[in-house]
């Protein structure tokens, strides 16, 4: 698959939900793509998987990737949640259904394509992949702020 693209991934949200936004970092050999954009009225979750969504759909081809996000909720919903969401029709285990199953789908379209070992690292802790997503993506609550 060739070189490794490494992908840092944050989502912010003033208010939950309000106002929010999404960054992303991609890093392969010595080059670096910013991503960034927003949502007038939407939730943190929703701005977590929108993130790592846009920075696969970036991609022009498929690629091995090491995606890093703080968002348990977007490793373990992609890693030990959705095959069994999908068996029970997209259902959680108390039989509720599944929030935010549109991004899923488009997560799981967007992932298919590429070799991806995802990767959890703890926000606001002084990893340089997580502070430049996290700043990108209060760049995209900004911009979705003035936007209301």
């Amino acid at each position: 698959m060739g070189e490794v693209v490494r992908i840092y991934t944050d989502g912010a949200c003033k208010g939950n939900p309000g106002p929010g936004g999404w960054g992303a970092l991609l890093r392969w050999g010595d080059r670096e793509r910013e991503l960034f954009g927003g949502e007038p009225a939407t939730t943190n979750n929703r701005m977590e998987l929108t993130a790592v969504i846009e920075a696969l759909d970036a991609l022009k081809r498929p690629a091995a990737v090491e995606l890093y996000t703080d968002s348990q909720y977007v490793r373990n919903g992609i890693t030990e949640w959705l095959a069994a969401w999908k068996r029970r029709g997209w259902r959680t285990a108390d039989g509720n259904p599944v929030k935010n199953q549109d991004l899923w789908q488009a997560l799981e379209r967007a992932a298919a394509r590429h070799e991806i070992h995802w990767h959890w690292v703890r926000g606001h802790s002084g990893h340089d992949g997580n502070e430049r997503a996290d700043t990108l993506a209060n760049r995209g609550v900004a911009d979705a702020a003035r936007r209301r």
